[in-house]
């Protein structure tokens, strides 16, 4: 029986361990790269006016699987929060609720 119970004991572990891999791997993934100096201050000042007011809460540059260059994250007055895409010009190229936010948002119609 002892036997069995290390057998046990041991497969245990080694699942804890492989989840906690697995987490780790999946937490560190992001490839989000937050924008800053000037690429932060033009991609704010383009958002800012789209949305007419607000307060930056995230900004990051575009990957290989977004359409946008630049992504800014508007937190509005009411609380809701909009994101700004940006191209890589710094132009509006569209804006949406931001459905990562636990704000509930209305879409600015753009």
């Amino acid at each position: 029986m002892r036997t069995k119970t290390k057998v046990i004991s041991a497969t245990a572990a080694a699942l804890v361990i492989a989840g906690a891999a697995a987490t780790v791997s999946i937490a560190t993934s992001n490839d989000d790269v937050s924008l800053q100096g000037d690429e932060l201050e033009r991609a704010t000042e383009a958002a800012l006016a789209h949305t007419g007011e607000g307060e930056v809460v995230e900004s990051e540059a575009g990957d290989d699987g977004d359409a946008a260059a630049y992504e800014v994250d508007i937190k509005l007055d009411d609380g809701s929060v909009v994101e700004v895409q940006l191209d890589e010009r710094f132009e509006v190229t569209g804006s949406a609720a931001d459905d990562d936010s636990s704000e509930s948002g209305t879409d600015d119609g753009a």
